[in-house]
């Protein structure tokens, strides 16, 4: 017998929000967390503007070892999964280590870390033979992205599963897809799954700048990122990190534990068409809906808010609004979206998970999250995008989608647990 996967425990480091209360404080403000980039000099690049995390490692509990070993994505990951471990009310030391798994999300690894040991091993570029006794330990590790999974299987003591997930901007999704199958079929009873990145470098501002796909509206850094804005000019680089404990419905009702949602569907599918480009008809996306609402058994008109991943982007936001359309029909137009990278930016492989975390706590507390800086709406994204002003709304299924380069879409559904 298959078992239903539910979400017991949450734990997010955010732009804005360091803990999962703060965050969701953060969203449903409508407040931005995007300015002018402080981690490096953005002097020369054309995208000035990120979402950073005022994060400090050592503040966050994180040991002086732990801060040498672990890249920024890393310490973000395990700080975010010593939260949901917290909050999942689980004593991890009386459970079978081999059946707790981990499933963790990363496009970009632990880019920070890697340019840093580049730049000092060969003085920025200006060696071209180098001494090798410049970088630190962990260098190899910082090559390795499935490090960051096992730092995480540190931190919870996981003996069972233990994976990477990278699917680019769509592996915070993806990864928590797999620790929900990982329950399903029986492979472990526990799952810590979630994503990390911490992008924010040089070479990550420069690859973008190449394409031109940040926004380069760096003088209101605050109203920069505009998903579905008829003036929206690219995306916002972002960071941070959600982890979630998963567990048995079956088990979560047994131990009384706080249950935030279900994960009723989880499908993905590719466009197989370009590394960066869209088909304007969403085709691709919409298959992916209509195959989770066919898992959970629902139909579009049980869904009652879609988590866009609305990037800011011209041609993201017009694909997703006609894949909605696509897949949803009259219904597409009767119920709220919103894209909460408006107001913490776009982390990448993170971004995935976060936005599941913010979809299972809006469905815990009927609230939906706004989208911030919708001031002129594009008359080709002529849904519901919630301007401004988070909304008190009942649901009972929530979408949440996520788009990646490569031509990836991901599509999940979580319900909550009265509902499904």
């Amino acid at each position: 017998m298959t078992r239903r996967a539910v979400i017991t425990g949450v734990g997010v480091v955010a732009p804005g929000g360091l803990s999962r209360e703060a965050f969701w404080d953060l969203l449903t403000a409508g407040r931005t967390a995007t300015r002018k980039i402080t981690l490096f000099d953005a002097t020369n690049f054309r995208s000035r503007v990120a979402a950073e995390c005022d994060f400090d490692a050592k503040a966050a509990g994180l040991s002086p070892q732990e801060i040498r070993r672990m890249d920024r994505a890393g310490q973000l990951a395990v700080v975010s999964a010593r939260e949901a471990i917290v909050d999942c009310g689980l004593n991890f030391d009386e459970l079978d280590p081999a059946r707790i798994g981990v499933s963790i999300g990363s496009a970009v690894g632990c880019t920070t870390g890697l340019e840093d040991e580049y730049a000092v091993l060969s003085n920025h570029g200006k060696d071209w033979l180098v001494d090798p006794n410049y970088v630190v330990p962990q260098l190899y590790g910082y090559m390795v992205p499935s490090t960051l999974a096992v730092e995480v299987a540190w931190t919870c003591g996981a003996e069972g599963p233990v994976a990477l997930v990278s699917t680019g901007c769509t592996s915070g999704l993806d990864a928590v897809g797999h620790g929900a199958q990982l329950i399903a079929e029986g492979s472990a009873d526990v799952v810590l799954a979630g994503a990390t990145d911490a992008p924010l470098s040089p070479i990550t501002a420069a690859c973008f700048d190449a394409i031109r796909a940040t926004s380069p509206n760096n003088d209101d850094p605050e109203h920069a990122s505009r998903p579905f804005d008829a003036h929206r000019d690219g995306f916002v680089l972002g960071e941070g990190s959600a982890v979630m404990v998963l567990e048995s419905a079956e088990s979560a009702k047994a131990r009384g534990a706080t249950i935030y949602a279900e994960i009723v569907g989880f499908a993905g599918r590719s466009n197989a068409f370009h590394m960066t480009g869209l088909k304007p008809d969403g085709r691709e996306m919409a298959e992916a809906i209509r195959v989770s609402l066919d898992q959970a058994r629902l139909n579009p008109s049980d869904v009652d808010y879609i988590n866009a991943h609305g990037s800011g982007t011209k041609q993201n936001d017009r694909h997703e609004t006609a894949a909605f359309k696509r897949s949803l029909g009259q219904r597409a137009y009767e119920v709220p979206v919103s894209s909460i990278k408006s107001m913490i930016g776009h982390s990448l492989g993170a971004i995935g998970s976060i936005e599941v975390a913010a979809s299972a706590l809006a469905l815990q507390r009927q609230v939906v999250p706004p989208t911030a800086n919708l001031e002129n709406a594009d008359p080709q994204c002529d849904l519901d995008y919630v301007p401004k002003t988070a909304r008190e709304h009942k649901m009972d299924v929530v979408l949440s989608v996520g788009s990646g380069f490569g031509g990836f879409q991901t599509a999940m559904l979580l319900a909550r647990p009265a509902a499904a």
